[in-house]
């Protein structure tokens, strides 16, 4: 079992900047393709950025230029910087990770097995 820890979430206007950090106490984080998901109330779930152990990244349409998905493999530790935030970016934030040999790679972070506490961020108007 992977445990997964979030923070950084909050409130912040409309323009401005939040970071998500997601630690794996105990994790080997290289050896994990790892991402955040999103989900507001009354909508679906979203899968906003993933990154892969080779270092790839991958971002939803809505984020694409405005968010960046990092992993600091020394610290354990994701990242998602969130900047030019809106108000549709408001939503529960959830950090996930999956074995790299395992097929849930290559599909949704939100299938990803290992997920945290969720965070949440509301950005104003």
């Amino acid at each position: 079992q992977v445990q997964l820890v979030e923070s950084g979430g909050g409130s912040v206007e409309a323009g401005g900047s939040l970071r998500l950090s997601c630690l794996a106490p105990g994790a080997t984080t290289s050896a994990f393709c790892m991402g955040w998901f999103r989900q507001a109330p009354g909508k679906e779930r979203e899968g906003v950025a993933k990154i892969f152990t080779d270092g790839g990244t991958r971002y939803a349409d809505s984020v694409k230029g405005r968010f960046i998905i990092s992993k600091d493999n020394a610290k354990n530790t994701l990242y998602l910087q969130m900047n030019s935030l809106k108000p549709e970016d408001t939503a529960t934030y959830y950090c996930a990770a999956a074995n790299r040999w395992s097929v849930h790679c290559s599909k949704e972070v939100y299938q990803y097995p290992y997920r945290g506490q969720g965070s949440q961020v509301t950005v104003s108007t």
